[in-house]
């Protein structure tokens, strides 16, 4: 009887759950936290399209003479191509086009091809196509290809931000002001025309705001410079456009980023503006005040005005509906089958217009599918983005590392596209490469979110999460009470038909 006591209390209990010390616990979160901190993809691959990013849209090279002849940007797409080939580790596992953003575009290139076949010159078309355009794809596929988590897009983010910032430091200390119409603003800029830079700034500075929420410390401060510095760009570039962009990218940010502190989004803007307030060239403020007024602006009557210009290029859609006069060949037709080109005496010369109006440019140039899929793209983008907000769990507000980066891609990217959809309205950006980074941003975006709620449900559940057993309640000791054992008998014939002994 004593020795059943004894073995009684030596056994282990089952019931009880062992208990991890405080110290334990802590270090696991730690480690946990660390192992879920956002860091760039560092494998040869994403670097090299990180540089490839960076020389897209920041043309850096096309400042340095030498570096230049060298097409560097030609270079590492080829070594991007080729590491993408010997590394499939480095790719996306998902089919390139499995997300609406990456059909759209393809799409994309298809309206180009068939405008450059059924258009008004089909050389014009397909020697753009095949310098240019036909690049702007393969960069935006790289892109798509290379976000597997959001790690990877993570990087893609950080290329931007420094494009964003070697733009911001030539324009404040590289380029000169010239005097246009009474004000001063950037010229003879060797990168962008000087509106040009300001509606790629709208996109850095959504994209500064996101890097700031979910940089460490460093990171931190060089985007609050950075926010500073894009804000004074924006003030020298001078674009009337670029400044309407800049009130509606910050009326969303102060109506969309609802998660965020409204002192933090208050914040942002006071910095932005500071960098406009400092950095404004002479004139700057009066010339932004005569938005008030646009029917006394050369641009509304005036024969080259953006006004007319836009309808000219409403008529170029009504005449070619289906695939439009062809991709890039919006000027070629205000210098042939335009109304001032018909009225056109000789003597006084005519200049080819460019559209000065993404929207315009993708329904005249690619017809009504190509207006109808850009306005889908942009502004159908602020859209699909909130509604894939609402498909992501509330707790990635304040989840790990990559949950919250993922949640805020959401809302600064909507923030973006509101602040691109209105400055692409003032500028001819349809095939530029800004434009379709956004585009594989998007795509890659979706691709990490899919792959984070994948890899979230595969969790196990923890051994803590598993409830124990219930215990006996503590009260005077039973009387043990000795159990006997039967002594094992001989062994009994198999039933093979039953699946047990009789």
């Amino acid at each position: 009887m004593r020795s059943a006591a004894r073995s009684a209390r030596s056994a282990p209990d089952l019931r009880r759950v062992p208990r991890v010390a405080p110290a334990t616990r802590a270090g696991a979160a730690a480690r946990a936290w660390t192992a879920g901190t956002m860091r760039i993809a560092r494998d040869p691959f994403h670097v090299a399209l990180l540089v490839l990013i960076v020389l897209n849209i920041s043309r850096l090279h096309m400042q340095f003479p030498v570096l230049k002849a060298m097409r560097p940007a030609l270079i590492m797409t080829l070594v991007a191509g080729v590491l993408a080939f010997m590394r499939p580790g480095s790719l996306s596992r998902r089919p390139l086009l499995a997300t609406w953003p990456a059909k759209g575009v393809l799409a994309f290139l298809v309206l180009a091809c068939c405008s450059a076949l059924l258009g008004i010159s089909q050389g014009h078309s397909a020697v753009f196509i095949l310098n240019v355009y036909g690049k702007t794809i393969i960069f935006a596929l790289l892109i798509v290809a290379s976000v597997r988590t959001a790690r990877d897009l993570y990087a893609v983010l950080w290329a931007f931000v420094l494009s964003a910032g070697w733009l911001a430091y030539t324009s404040l200390f590289v380029f000169k002001l010239e005097m246009y119409h009474g004000y001063e603003r950037l010229a003879n800029l060797d990168t962008y025309d000087a509106n040009d830079v300001g509606l790629v700034m709208l996109v850095g500075l959504a994209l500064t705001l996101l890097a700031f929420q979910t940089a460490r410390r460093p990171g931190k401060l060089v985007c609050g410079f950075l926010l500073a510095g894009i804000g004074a760009t924006i003030a020298k570039s001078g674009s009337r456009g670029a400044f309407v962009g800049l009130l509606a990218l910050g009326a969303a940010l102060l109506l969309l980023s609802d998660r965020v502190p409204v002192v933090k989004r208050l914040g942002f803007v006071a910095v932005t503006a500071l960098g406009m307030l400092i950095f404004a060239p002479p004139g700057y403020w009066q010339q932004m005040q005569t938005i008030e007024n646009p029917r006394a602006d050369y641009n509304w009557n005036t024969v080259n005005g953006r006004r007319e210009v836009a309808i000219r290029g409403l008529g170029y859609m009504a005449s070619y509906p289906m695939f439009g006069i062809g991709i890039n060949n919006f000027a070629l037709a205000e210098c042939t089958i335009s109304v001032k080109a018909k009225n056109y005496v000789a003597g006084e010369g005519i200049r080819c217009t460019p559209p000065h109006n993404a929207y315009i440019e993708a329904a005249a140039e690619t017809g009504i599918p190509g207006g109808l899929l850009w306005i889908a793209m942009v502004p159908g983008g602020v859209v699909w983005l909130l509604r894939l907000r609402r498909r992501i769990p509330r707790s990635w507000v304040t989840g790990d590392a990559e949950q919250r980066f993922l949640y805020l891609c959401t809302v600064y990217g909507a923030v973006m596209l509101v602040g691109y959809s209105v400055g692409s309205f003032f500028l001819s950006f349809t095939w530029y490469d800004c434009s379709y980074y956004i585009f594989a941003f998007l795509a890659g975006l979706q691709v990490a979110i899919d792959e984070k709620m994948r890899r979230s449900l595969a969790v196990p559940v923890a051994a803590s999460a598993i409830p124990a057993a219930p215990v006996a309640p503590v009260g005077p000791a039973a009387p043990v009470v000795p159990v006997p054992v039967p002594r094992p008998g001989p062994a009994r014939p198999h039933d093979a038909r039953a699946g047990y002994r009789r």
